[in-house]
């Protein structure tokens, strides 16, 4: 005499198999993924400027939600309002314009490190002189390079 323990008669209807509880993960893992590499190749490419080579410093990065006004000096010494190339005599009536739009930021100037340094401060005079007096430069933080085993 056998004896059955489950009801096999109704698992033969409509529901032959027990739902899976599990997720599948791959999937969204593979996603991911894809998400990653476009951000991390696209990442170096939502820099902002003119490329110049700018001096290190150990001073630390000034945080800012709003986008910066930039002025950038290649190492030509050409001049750019943000990205528009410009000389130095039509800069002050450009940076006068932005000011009548209410402009109470601060200015960023960035400038070759192999400019001379009277190149540097002449551009920065003449934003000075045009009535701003937040004005700033930019450069990169220097990294410092790690102690080996015999270094002190």
């Amino acid at each position: 005499m056998g004896m059955s323990v489950g009801n096999k008669s109704a698992r033969r209807g409509r529901f032959a198999r027990a739902p899976m509880a599990e997720i599948n993960v791959t999937p969204v893992v593979d996603v991911m993924l894809v998400l990653l590499i476009v951000f991390m190749v696209a990442a170096p490419l939502l820099t902002v400027g003119v490329p110049v080579d700018l001096p290190k410093t150990q001073a630390a990065p000034i945080s800012g939600d709003n986008e910066p006004l930039t002025i950038t000096l290649n190492g030509s010494g050409a001049i750019f309002v943000q990205e528009t190339p410009t000389e130095i005599d039509a800069m002050v009536p450009q940076l006068l314009a932005i000011a009548e739009n209410g402009y109470e930021q601060r200015i960023f100037v960035r400038a070759d490190g192999s400019l001379p340094y009277g190149e540097v401060m002449k551009v920065m005079g003449v934003i000075s002189s045009s009535g701003f007096s937040r004005v700033a430069l930019v450069t990169e933080s220097e990294t410092k390079p790690a102690r080996g085993a015999g270094e002190r």
